[in-house]
């Protein structure tokens, strides 16, 4: 897909992997993977597919197969409180990373996965993340409420994808907030 030329279709910068694949060798059912894409930190809250993800995941064929995709922004990091020492796979300007491959294949994806970040990192990223989920569920809402021009699932697919982002994250930063006063 990086080689395409077709005006407007999402451009995926960074493929990172993530859970499961990074442990010992076995057989995985479902694969987690991240994918950043060069659009706003705003344009692509936690949860939600930004515009054209659909399509890409149609033409990669990532649709059909046992893939889950998170979709990020390249502009802030990739990781989260879900995707947790992820390992970058591939990127649009070194392509293939080799050695994360031969980790992978190997079953030691985490030796070469992201360091954990501080508390502090962690919290103010929760913070950020935060911060864009809210203002996605915001924006969400009304449009669902004002916005007749479109299906209704469409819009209740949107905003049910928000909340579920929003309430996530507060979930998770909730459950650190708790860890750190015990």
């Amino acid at each position: 897909m990086a080689g395409r030329a077709d005006a407007g279709l999402l451009r995926v910068q960074e493929l990172w992997a993530y859970g499961e694949i990074l442990g010992a060798r076995r057989d995985l059912d479902w694969v987690s993977v991240a994918l950043s894409v060069d659009l706003p930190v705003q344009e692509v809250p936690w949860l939600c597919r930004p515009a054209g993800a659909d399509l890409w995941a149609d033409l990669t064929r990532a649709s059909k197969n046992p893939v889950g995709i998170q979709w990020r922004s390249v502009h802030a990091p990739a990781w989260n409180h879900h995707i947790v020492g992820p390992v970058l796979v591939w990127d649009a300007d070194s392509g293939v990373r080799e050695d994360a491959i031969s980790a992978l294949r190997e079953g030691r994806g985490s030796a070469v996965a992201i360091a954990a970040p501080s508390e502090e990192n962690f919290m103010a990223r929760m913070d950020d993340e935060l911060t864009v989920s809210l203002a996605e569920l915001t924006r969400r809402t009304r449009e669902y409420e004002s916005e007749h021009t479109t299906r209704l699932g469409v819009r209740a697919d949107a905003l049910h994808a928000a909340a579920q982002g929003y309430l996530d994250v507060l979930a998770a930063q909730t459950r650190d907030l708790a860890r750190g006063d015990s």
